[in-house]
């Protein structure tokens, strides 16, 4: 299991931010890792959402499937992923001084064998650790 935990500020309200957030055909924006995102279904937001995000990280490419099961605004979104990769995300938000949010993302991930199982986890957690933060660095300067 991947486990990925992140944070960072972001200078704006929690409505603000999840308001952008809440937009998620607009996460290949700022993520590096999604290459597309496309919905399953009429739905394209809230929980029930499904969508099917073309992943790739290095020389490895993946359709991340991802089913919405956690939607509280403006706090925490949270979603099942399905396909290769199996587990959970979470974006939680909190308020700071100063007007500002701080964002919080979890990622809880099992490797498939052919992406060596525990062993390929180990490998790519600092790597998804690295692409994530960027990916928060530029939520950020969305603000």
């Amino acid at each position: 299991m991947a486990l990925v935990e992140i944070s960072a500020a972001i200078p704006a309200s929690p409505s603000d931010v999840w308001d952008d957030l809440a937009q998620l055909g607009s996460h290949q924006e700022w993520m590096s890792d999604a290459e597309s995102i496309t919905f399953v279904g009429d739905t394209t937001s809230g929980i029930g959402t499904i969508m099917e995000v073309v992943t790739k990280v290095g020389p490895f490419r993946t359709t991340d499937v991802m089913e919405f099961i956690a939607w509280d605004p403006p706090k925490t979104m949270a979603v099942l992923h399905r396909g290769a990769f199996e587990g959970t995300g979470t974006f939680s938000l909190d308020a700071e001084g100063d007007g500002a949010t701080r964002l919080w993302w979890r990622e809880e991930l099992r490797f498939p064998w052919y992406f060596a199982g525990p062993i390929g986890a180990r490998i790519a957690t600092p790597i998804l650790r690295r692409i994530w933060r960027g990916n928060l660095k530029r939520l950020a300067a969305r603000f």
